[in-house]
């Protein structure tokens, strides 16, 4: 197990757990839903585009330093699921703003529970190196 995919796999936890616990409930406290949305739509994008961008180095890395099925598989998962819910973005404010609720339902539920996988591998993953 190397040092950057133990930090990465930290950092990953750490922006998620940021977005969850902090961002998005302050967000909604203090401002109207019209008012927080903007500010979620910019936040989003890069919290996921960041994740996917560490998990794809810790990817390399597990290659780079010939590591077992685990780290590969933990860090190939984040890498798709974060650019899975990168992508599917526009199409979660498309049905929101159309006021499809069971298309944006779906789009909105496929993403917090990729994003709760990727927390959870990220967080496990250590203890079975």
């Amino acid at each position: 197990m190397s040092f950057l995919q133990v930090l990465l796999s930290g950092v990953i936890v750490g922006i998620i757990l940021l977005q969850a616990t902090i961002v998005a409930p302050v967000l909604f406290k203090n401002l109207s839903a019209k008012d927080a949305g903007p500010v979620l739509r910019a936040i989003f994008p890069r919290l996921f585009g960041l994740a996917f961008a560490f998990g794809l180095i810790a990817l390399v890395a597990s290659f780079a330093n010939n590591q077992g099925l685990i780290p590969k598989a933990v860090f190939l998962f984040t890498a798709v699921a974060m650019a899975i819910c990168y992508l599917i973005i526009p199409a979660t404010n498309s049905a929101k703003d159309a006021g499809n609720e069971g298309a944006f339902k779906k789009l909105h539920t496929l993403s917090v529970v990729l994003t709760m996988i990727v927390l959870t591998t990220n967080i496990a993953w250590v203890f079975f190196i």
